[in-house]
């Protein structure tokens, strides 16, 4: 199945939908990524935190599939936020992947408190001058986070994948980073196990197209202008999850499912200004 593709700022084009790998590992993981990718997934994010970089390049290559079709993304830690531990993180990430270059590497957290994503930041645009990685982003970044970096360094991020789902709408957020041209990925896009798949009405739009209340969920997401990026492990799910080009949602029903929203919608509570990343 193909994916349509959007284009970044910096005019390097990435699928509309994305594998997310996270708990994906070890033997029963390549094989999870192996099955994704015979699917149609292009879009194959990891992340240094996640402890599988080394699985997700090994079913790349095991694929059978050219290098240059994929979409390949990884994340700094906030251990290594400092520059030169920011530089050699991004060459050790490539080596576990057995790549030559990530097609999106970003800043998985910015820890304010820390006050070294500038660096990082910085770290990231003279590893893409260097042509290890072609585009470069960040995840969890607040609009003054985003400013921050452009301020400092001129150069904006091509991404920023935020928590969205129909508990935590972000439509400000959303909106923000449009206006500085970052496009948005969603992380957790259906809830990470939430009650937003049994949303009533979510059920009643997922009936009325004959689709699946996850698959009304990500179709949200896209109809919004965000790349959801979509964790399963299994071969049937990650097949579901790409069926949702063939028809889009009306206004009115992406109104009732943003009116699903939450003040305290977050999974886990993590706030970008205060989340100390994993710790």
């Amino acid at each position: 199945m193909s994916i349509p593709e959007v284009t970044l700022n910096d005019g390097h084009k990435l699928p509309n939908l994305g594998l997310g790998t996270y708990q994906l590992k070890g033997g029963s993981g390549l094989q999870q990524v192996l099955a994704a990718i015979k699917s149609g997934y292009r879009l194959i994010d990891s992340a240094t935190n996640y402890d599988n970089e080394g699985i997700v390049g090994k079913a790349i290559r095991m694929s059978g599939v050219p290098r240059a079709e994929f979409f390949v993304t990884s994340k700094l830690p906030g251990k290594y936020h400092d520059y030169e531990s920011a530089r050699d993180a991004i060459q050790e990430s490539l080596a576990r992947m057995g790549l030559d270059y990530f097609d999106l590497f970003i800043i998985h957290w910015p820890l304010p408190k820390r006050g070294l994503y500038v660096e990082a930041w910085q770290a990231l645009v003279d590893a893409q001058k260097q042509g290890l990685i072609r585009s470069i982003g960040v995840s969890n970044f607040e609009p003054e986070h985003l400013d921050r970096i452009i301020e400092k360094t001129g150069v904006t991020p091509a991404v920023n994948q935020i928590e969205v789902h129909p508990y935590w709408v972000q439509e400000e957020n959303l909106l923000e980073n449009l206006r500085r041209v970052v496009k948005v990925q969603a992380w957790s896009p259906l809830g990470r196990g939430s009650s937003a798949l049994k949303e009533p009405i979510v059920q009643e739009i997922a009936d009325k197209y004959g689709k699946s209340t996850s698959q009304i969920i990500t179709r949200w997401h896209l109809d919004r202008g965000i790349i959801p990026v979509l964790r399963s492990a299994n071969p049937a799910h990650q097949r579901e999850n790409l069926d949702v080009f063939d028809f889009e949602l009306t206004n009115s029903e992406i109104t009732a499912i943003n009116d699903l929203n939450r003040a305290d919608g977050r999974i886990d509570g993590q706030d970008p200004n205060e989340y100390e990343e994993f710790e």
